[in-house]
């Protein structure tokens, strides 16, 4: 026969926790004095965490912390776009960083010329080099007919010229891959010394810091064993990778976001000392006989010549190359880049393209409406697909994501997968992030990137029908086909969206231009700051 239940039964003789915490049958009045005491201590550690959590909670509400998150493939403009917001927030530091630049706009340069010396070689035009691709129609399209090719006559001397190039890009690849310690283990150098890198191993070296974290390290390409400017070892495109011949693997120096690959190309305070007691001169890295400067510049005459041989730029055009898309464009400014005293300009560091791998965040003081400074974290994650899984640990408490798609990228495919249309890839990208859930409550701001070169693209008579054959008959101008973009990517955030009461605007950019984007980016700063403001008040 089953025991019957006990009505009245107390709970501390049937629940573990309230016996377990029942003191002791036989405990003495000393015992149950230090119990007591110790209860009361774990009592106030706890209340002490309540309270801080509370405090937490109501500093929150006071000082509000904005996080923001730059989506979008490679080479898309997420880096230009921080860069933006730094010269709008955070101009003294943005300017005092300016000289670091000069290296990689160097060598974005370099490898321009050394990009066209390759694509515009006799070896390249050989019947074996020939190649056929597939456009996003299923169209197949001849990228060189040996019968048509144009002969470059000046060719052995341009390379002749240039050849000190080659060595000068090693130099600052070098140089660029230099291991910075997480802490100072000696006097820096208040200047570069260029001349420690005129020779060494260009491997990629692995090393760890004093405190036990990997150290910076930059990836560099393989060493090639042919003709520097040979075919097999073609120079990737400055921009993304388009439709051309070009046995190009696309790879791209990228430096790693913990490397602080700026000190080293600071000046310290080189650029405030005189050269003697007897003079009011400054004394620069232009008096330095190792500097890179000297290499361009004896070099700024054959590239000039170079670029502006007619005969170059009708292979250029014949092989689908169009390196003027690229970031990291400086052909149109040999002169000036190549000047002994050139100093990079706001323009020129906007411009400059340095792959960064991993997550660069920077932090900003901005005012709102009521002159209260508000936090800004922004966060630039890469963009190629290999990079994309670090997206999601950002996804949990950001409160605005600004997605960029680069629409003049129709014609072109992706560096990492050369079988995919950059902008069909966008699309996908673009679908699954306003489909996430996890993104439900972020406010998405699409900035529809590279109008300028798609305004260029299509004066020059690309088709984006020919490449997205759903465009169809439509005229091919920029007016209808930047609607088309508009639209499409629109209509996948209504038809996908997790949340369609979410706020959500797009923008029709060019990043690199600053007084377009700063408009733009003070818009957008302040739908962001007024959706962050109501969600508080709702806390």
């Amino acid at each position: 026969m089953a025991r019957p239940l006990e009505p009245n039964r107390r709970r501390s003789l049937s629940d573990p926790l309230a016996a377990a915490l029942m003191p002791p049958p036989n405990e003495s009045a000393a015992d149950r004095e230090r119990r007591l005491e110790a209860e009361s201590e774990a009592k106030r550690v706890s209340d002490g965490i309540d309270e801080m959590l509370r405090a937490e909670k109501k500093e929150k509400k006071a000082k509000p912390e904005i996080k923001v998150l730059i989506l979008g493939q490679s080479e898309s403009g997420k880096s230009t776009t921080l860069k933006q917001f730094q010269l709008m927030h955070a101009k003294a530091a943005f300017h005092a960083d300016r000289i670091a630049w000069r290296a990689v706009i160097y060598l974005n340069l370099v490898r321009s010329v050394r990009r066209i010396l390759d694509a515009v070689s006799p070896e390249s035009d050989q019947p074996d080099e020939a190649e056929d691709q597939e456009t996003a129609s299923g169209r197949t399209i001849s990228l060189t007919n040996p019968s048509s090719v144009t002969k470059v006559a000046r060719y052995p001397q341009y390379r002749h010229a240039l050849e000190p190039l080659r060595e000068l890009e090693e130099r600052l690849i070098r140089m660029l891959s230099s291991p910075n310690e997480d802490e100072p283990t000696h006097t820096t150098p208040s200047k570069p010394d260029w001349s420690i890198y005129a020779n060494g191993n260009s491997n990629t070296q692995v090393t760890v810091g004093k405190n036990g974290r990997p150290a910076p390290f930059i990836t560099i390409p393989p060493p090639q064993t042919s003709s520097p400017l040979s075919p097999s070892t073609s120079l990737p495109s400055p921009g993304g990778s388009s439709n051309s011949s070009s046995k190009s693997k696309n790879v791209e120096v990228s430096v790693h976001h913990t490397s602080n690959w700026k000190k080293a190309f600071s000046l310290g305070n080189r650029i405030k000392s005189p050269k003697s007691a007897h003079t009011n001169e400054i004394e620069g890295w232009w008096d330095d006989p190792s500097d890179p400067v000297h290499v361009l510049n004896s070099c700024a005459q054959p590239m000039l010549a170079l670029w502006k041989d007619p005969s170059v730029k009708q292979r250029l055009r014949e092989k689908r190359i169009r390196v003027e898309e690229g970031s990291g464009f400086f052909l149109d400014e040999i002169s000036r880049i190549t000047a002994l005293r050139y100093f990079p300009s706001d323009q020129d560091v906007l411009k400059a393209r340095l792959k960064t791998t991993g997550v660069v965040e920077h932090s900003f003081s901005i005012a709102d409406s009521q002159r209260r400074f508000i936090t800004w974290k922004i966060y630039d994650v890469g963009g190629a697909r290999n990079q994309r899984h670090a997206w999601a640990p950002y996804f949990e408490d950001v409160n605005a994501i600004i997605f960029l798609a680069p629409i003049s990228a129709f014609d072109q495919v992706l560096a990492e997968a050369p079988e995919v249309n950059r902008l069909e890839d966008s699309l996908l990208l673009w679908r699954s992030v306003v489909s996430n859930k996890l993104l439900a409550h972020v406010s998405i701001i699409l900035f529809l990137n590279k109008v300028d070169l798609l305004q260029a693209k299509l004066k020059s008579g690309v088709r984006l029908s020919h490449h997205m054959p759903r465009y169809g008959d439509r005229p091919n101008d920029y007016e209808n086909v930047s609607l088309y973009f508009y639209n499409k990517f629109g209509s996948i955030h209504q038809a996908f969206t997790s949340n369609k009461e979410r706020e959500f605007k797009i923008h029709l950019t060019s990043v690199t231009d600053t007084r377009r984007t700063a408009t733009i980016i003070q818009n957008v700063r302040d739908i962001i700051i007024t959706v962050n403001l109501k969600n508080i008040h709702l806390m």
